[in-house]
């Protein structure tokens, strides 16, 4: 048996191996479209390591666009920052491919979006992001348009509400969790205001990436960039040591948002219920909502990545510009006024307890305290699809495919051996150019 840095370079240079075959059978008939969406630069690394890793199958997807959307610090700079990396290695990444994209074509494709939190009603403006969407959704192709979440979905709230028209020409593969957490109110007017949007929501199945399956030997998460990544070419020494976020620097693997990559790869992109590197989903149940009009308690039990709505009325005195922000972990949630009562949204990430604290300068309101629980999803709920969302997708809940904690992680994590070897190989275009013939 060929050992595997010598096999993965003979994948590189274009040796057929079946596994290479099945991976991207699709590929010479069927080139996606796709839209990036990404908070790179504003909470983590993932964006970055997932960027890379996007830019090196730049040769199998058509990519649109590429969106800076985030709920933190980053911005369409950090996408650029990467593409600069790329651009060092296109020379040797365009004898592999010809359908390598040229640097100013990323470039030209690098857009701004939305760079705060939506309000209340879920879409605030227009921004050049949500602007490039309808555009793209608009062309002449008849051909789906894959959006690919990574961040907020603000984007494509806005999107979708300056253009509802767009609508049936979208696949969106949304990493959800902690970015619903951040978007909420961007998701909750997504999810009531359309739902025949064909969407996948990926609360926890996209922590298979990362966590679980074969971590052994140069696999596991500290050793695949010192084994897969160093010293192969710009975007290998960037992955592996140049990838800097808050003053630390990021060299273990973690890819959050790879799989919405991965799912164009291996599987069957137009049934999110068969089996691939992005995982593997369910028709959604209704999505969980709950209002409450009053303090809650840890007593009040809700589901995990719910939009649970806190509503208080204001009392008799009121201030002429009343203001109130609910504190809860690491958010300050700025409450809105509707209709007499303060309005607060939130959407646990994990399914445990919360408790929040109220401030305000409505006297009511001011110092009050509360809390709530949140459970994971039944596994009986997989069998009750929301008709009223046709194409919606979320975590399988079954106990089979839990990973620890994490919903529906086992669908990806599964794959985990075959995707990395392919990403492997990929960064072995990035050392030396082919030796054989151009892939045209």
């Amino acid at each position: 048996m060929l050992p595997r840095r010598i096999a993965s370079l003979l994948l590189a240079c274009g040796v057929v191996f079946f596994a290479a075959q099945e991976t991207h059978a699709d590929e010479a008939s069927l080139r996606h479209r796709v839209i990036i969406s990404t908070d790179i630069g504003g909470t983590d690394f993932d964006d970055f390591q997932s960027l890379v890793h996007a830019f090196l199958y730049a040769d199998t997807l058509d990519y649109e666009g590429i969106i800076s959307s985030p709920y933190g610090a980053g911005r369409k700079e950090h996408i650029l920052q990467v593409i600069a990396h790329y651009e060092k290695d296109h020379p040797n990444l365009r004898t592999y491919s010809e359908k390598y994209p040229a640097p100013d074509a990323l470039r030209a494709i690098t857009k701004q979006g939305e760079t705060e939190i939506a309000p209340y009603t879920g879409v605030r403006r227009s921004t050049e992001g949500s602007e490039w969407i309808i555009a793209c959704a608009r062309r002449d192709d008849p051909r789906p348009l894959y959006v690919l979440i990574w961040g907020g979905i603000e984007d494509l709230a806005q999107a979708l509400h300056d253009a509802p028209d767009i609508l049936p020409k979208l696949r969106v593969y949304f990493i959800g969790g902690p970015n619903k957490k951040w978007s909420v109110d961007a998701y909750h007017y997504v999810a009531t205001h359309h739902p025949k949007l064909w969407m996948i929501e990926a609360n926890d199945t996209y922590q298979g990436w990362f966590v679980g399956g074969n971590q052994t030997g140069d696999l596991a998460a500290d050793q695949f960039t010192p084994a897969h990544a160093v010293g192969l070419g710009a975007l290998g020494d960037y992955f592996a040591s140049g990838i800097s976020f808050e003053g630390k620097t990021r060299t273990a693997i973690r890819m959050g948002d790879s799989p919405t990559i991965g799912w164009l790869l291996k599987g069957d992109p137009t049934d999110p219920t068969k089996p691939g590197w992005g995982g593997q989903f369910i028709r959604a149940w209704k999505r969980p909502y709950n209002r409450f009009d009053r303090l809650t308690t840890t007593d009040d039990r809700i589901e995990q990545f719910a939009v649970f709505e806190l509503v208080l009325p204001l009392g008799e005195t009121i201030p002429v510009n009343p203001e109130a922000h609910l504190v809860i972990e690491n958010q300050s949630l700025v409450g809105t006024v509707v209709d007499g009562a303060m309005h607060f949204r939130f959407s646990p990430k994990e399914a445990k307890a919360y408790r929040y604290t109220i401030r305000s300068n409505v006297a009511s309101l001011e110092g009050k305290t509360g809390g709530l629980t949140s459970l994971q999803p039944a596994p009986q709920l997989a069998q009750q699809p929301d008709l009223t969302l046709p194409d919606w997708w979320t975590d399988d809940p079954s106990p089979a495919l839990i990973e620890g904690k994490l919903i529906g992680a086992k669908t990806v994590n599964r794959w985990r051996e075959d995707f990395l070897r392919d990403f492997a190989a990929r960064f072995l275009r990035c050392e030396k150019p082919a030796t054989t013939t151009v892939q045209r």
